[in-house]
């Protein structure tokens, strides 16, 4: 679509282009606009009715939002800032630069400036920071015909309206109740006859992380966001959870890939960026190397007595650091699920553990009828390298287990104890282990 688009503007069609923008979405619309040049960009936007406008923007990433608001009179920006919901706004003045920040501050109301100002104070990647304020409430003595005026009232400003919460005098959260049993109930009857009492709410400190687990666990729509007196003071809805799951998956897969995160698109991040976030880890896993090297060096006198140990190393190196790697894989996903708590220590040692056992004996016992058969090793030395293998995978799956708990309970993320942390430790111990055996079955 994005061609087709450059071709009516390149024509200068402007109500075809006009006609072909309603009949997209805007979502399709932002994508599209994200990969034209500042000048078609500043066309499509203006052609743009001024609701979709604003739908559009919210949808566009940082960089095109940057220089659309580059690009628009002050006017046109106070339009968009003033119906854009207040957590879409927020999230825009986080992550803009300060001159461009100070632009959308100029061109925001007094009263949606003091809420924006509240809403950063909030603690990044709290359910504070994340809650909108757009929504619908009641007072507990409320009748359903009351509430139901009170919604076609102030609904259509509000970013939800599946659940509505009821509240006392002092905006303590006493119940929920859904648009459906809403419009079903008796008109005469409060609210708070039927309202649901039963409710997942969190508190504005309570880290993002766990409120997309609750959504997950309660199969939530939405859900109220309270202060330390329970007072409801806003909302999370499921879209703006769906961006953090992501964000969370993303975070965690690079860490676990030794790369410091990036929130940017791969293709869009300068290639300093990406050097600057792999470049720590290497060299920490490069210089850590340096107790693999100086393992070696201290048998040195063992691999000049059976110079055909060492064949086996990268071998015995190499199925070590996967087999840690499996098991941190699982258990920083179990963790990150809820799956696995850090209560879950011993139990996780103990699966480990016979897992490890399982498949350790038949990597061992395959790898002898290898080296016996294919190689020219004799069976002292197939042996050894076989029993060296059997206790590395049992160490390395155990080590690979309990780490990312460690981890998670001295409040670290367990991201970190992944792939590449794991194989450079699970390597040391690989080597000590190989070259012990081998002094004790080859009498070196």
């Amino acid at each position: 679509m994005t061609k087709e688009l450059l071709k009516i503007i390149e024509y200068k069609n402007m109500g075809q282009l006009s006609q072909e923008l309603q009949k997209m979405n805007p979502v399709d619309i932002a994508k599209s606009m994200e990969l034209l040049d500042d000048k078609s960009l500043l066309v499509v936007f203006r052609l743009l009715t001024k609701d979709t406008s604003v739908e559009v923007f919210s949808y566009l990433d940082k960089k095109s939002q940057q220089k659309i608001i580059e690009l628009i009179t002050d006017n046109e920006l106070k339009d968009i800032i003033e119906n854009l919901f207040l957590d879409d706004t927020v999230d825009i003045i986080e992550e803009l630069p300060a001159n461009i920040v100070g632009k959308v501050i100029l061109n925001t109301s007094l009263e949606k400036r003091q809420l924006i100002n509240q809403f950063l104070k909030y603690k990044e990647d709290s359910a504070g920071a994340i809650m909108t304020i757009e929504f619908v409430d009641f007072k507990e003595q409320m009748t359903i015909k009351e509430a139901i005026n009170h919604t076609r009232k102030i609904g259509i400003n509000k970013e939800s309206l599946d659940n509505c919460f009821i509240i006392n005098k002092e905006r303590v959260l006493k119940g929920v109740i859904s648009l459906k049993d809403l419009i079903l109930s008796n008109e005469e009857m409060l609210v708070s006859q039927v309202m649901d009492t039963n409710i997942v709410s969190v508190k504005t400190s309570e880290d993002q992380e766990k409120v997309a687990a609750l959504f997950k666990t309660y199969d939530l729509l939405s859900m109220p966001v309270v202060d330390n007196e329970n007072r409801l003071v806003g909302i999370i809805t499921v879209d703006d959870i769906v961006d953090i799951i992501e964000q969370e998956n993303t975070e965690d897969f690079q860490k676990m890939a030794g790369i410091e995160p990036n929130e940017e698109p791969y293709l869009k991040t300068p290639i300093l960026k990406l050097a600057k976030n792999r470049i720590i880890w290497l060299l920490v896993l490069m210089i850590s190397a340096t107790f693999t090297g100086a393992i070696i060096q201290g048998f040195e006198e063992v691999l000049q007595s059976v110079v055909i140990l060492a064949s086996f190393i990268p071998m015995l190196m190499d199925t070590g650091g996967n087999s840690g790697s499996q098991s941190s894989t699982l258990i920083i996903r179990g963790l990150a699920l809820g799956e696995i708590t850090t209560k879950d220590f011993f139990k996780v040692i103990f699966k480990e553990f016979r897992v490890s056992i399982v498949v350790a004996t038949v990597l061992a016992v395959v790898n002898f009828l290898r080296l016996y058969i294919f190689t020219s090793a004799d069976i002292m030395i197939s042996f050894t390298v076989c029993i060296s293998l059997f206790f590395t995978v049992v160490l390395a799956k155990v080590v690979g287990g309990i780490l990312p708990i460690i981890s998670k309970k001295l409040n670290l993320d367990p991201a970190i104890m992944a792939s590449p942390l794991i194989t450079t430790i699970v390597d040391a111990f690989a080597l000590i282990v190989y070259f012990g055996f081998a002094k004790i079955f080859l009498g070196i």
